[in-house]
């Protein structure tokens, strides 16, 4: 468990060299929020790592600034970008919002097409493991637990009993982590034919 005051890009190379060095050999996929430098991070710590954008950050901010009136509009038509089948198709309905939104909106085509490396990953895998790395959510439904109960308490005197409160969290919300995640065998042989032997021993 890391303690810090503030996230970027050196903290968390920091935390993935100190996970490699506990013999965390390798990362197939990784599910990242956009934080700048941290897709770079973990390519300079597993330059394999296949990197997804996480799909909830983009929408949400390409909607940061768009109008109340446009809103339902801009979000089907994105919808259409990242819905797509393939990423050739994704790929023209990007076109097409392009030509639709960029007269009143050029900063949402625009980031999209700067990210697409890491936004295009997805496009590679079938439904079943698409619902799992095109978000962040997972992980992002625990932090909200954890800030949940730091909020309870607001001060604490040392960083140990910072830690112990996110601990306790953790196992609490551990609780429920029950529902075995579907189609789990076709996940299985993909990352098989994917990734080759690199998942073995690991599943």
């Amino acid at each position: 468990m890391w303690l810090a005051e503030n996230e970027g890009a050196k903290f968390w190379l920091n935390v993935l060299t100190e996970l490699k060095n506990r013999s965390l050999n390798d990362i197939l996929i990784a599910c990242v929020d956009g934080l700048k430098g941290f897709p770079e991070a973990i390519n300079a710590v597993s330059p394999e790592t296949q990197l997804q954008l996480c799909i909830v950050h983009m929408v949400r901010n390409s909607l940061r600034f768009v109008a109340w009136k446009d809103y339902k509009a801009v979000t089907r038509d994105l919808k259409q970008v990242y819905r797509a089948a393939t990423e050739e198709g994704a790929l023209q309905a990007l076109d097409a919002f392009g030509k639709e939104w960029d007269a009143r909106y050029p900063q949402i085509s625009r980031s999209w097409r700067a990210n697409w490396p890491n936004v295009a990953t997805v496009f590679v895998y079938p439904e079943a493991i698409r619902k799992v790395i095109y978000t962040t959510n997972a992980i992002e439904s625990l932090n909200s637990v954890i800030r949940h109960a730091i909020k309870k308490r607001k001060v604490f005197p040392t960083d140990e009993s910072v830690k112990k409160v996110v601990w306790l969290a953790i196992q609490s919300a551990s609780q429920k982590w029950t529902m075995p995640l579907q189609d789990w065998r076709i996940v299985m042989s993909r990352f098989i034919i994917e990734f080759g032997d690199r998942p073995d021993g690991h599943f």
